[in-house]
């Protein structure tokens, strides 16, 4: 089930923080609960997608994305993503969450989102790829920086991102239905 009580605490708590910058990280504080448990009695993988979602959409309303989606009826959807984790995260342990924007180009926003645990070392870390929709398809990051009043130039790609972006133009879709 998604989290819509933690989705409530935390855009009241983004709501009263100051805005942020197209590219500012936003930083939140979490803490995993025995409902978000695998059977290995750490954070599951799947849940910690789940919890980046509130970093999202508390950064989208400090940067606001948010209030820009509502006026134009515009939705935002995940067209891809690559997650690393690398520590485990377990029940009742504190961490924080870093989200930002970090790029986009033509058609999609690149996000990136982390979890750090109180000794400061990164559990996880996840690429996005996301776009702006509208009933047509797809809005161009162009249009939504303009209906947001900003004038802003999209950062240099990251060579990191530009691989990955680059590995999934040569990744087949759909994708082969066979053993090969």
């Amino acid at each position: 089930m998604f989290p819509f009580v933690r989705l409530a605490k935390d855009m009241l708590l983004a709501a009263r923080q100051p805005a942020l910058a197209l590219t500012d990280t936003h930083v939140s504080q979490h803490r995993v609960w025995p409902w978000d448990l695998d059977g290995f009695l750490e954070l599951n993988n799947g849940r910690t997608l789940t919890l980046y979602d509130l970093g999202r959409m508390s950064v989208g309303l400090r940067t606001g994305l948010t209030s820009v989606l509502r006026s134009e009826k515009w939705g935002m959807t995940i067209a891809g993503s690559s997650a690393r984790y690398r520590q485990r995260l377990r029940a009742f342990e504190r961490f924080e969450m870093r989200s930002r924007c970090v790029c986009w180009d033509e058609k999609f926003i690149y996000l990136e989102q982390s979890m750090w645990n109180t000794d400061g070392v990164c559990a996880s870390h996840v690429l996005y790829r996301s776009a702006v929709t509208d009933r047509d398809g797809i809005v161009s990051p162009d249009r939504v920086l303009t209906a947001m009043g900003q004038t802003s130039k999209a950062p240099k790609t990251p060579a990191w991102i530009a691989g990955w972006i680059k590995a999934e133009a040569m990744r087949p879709w759909p994708p082969m239905n066979h053993p090969t």
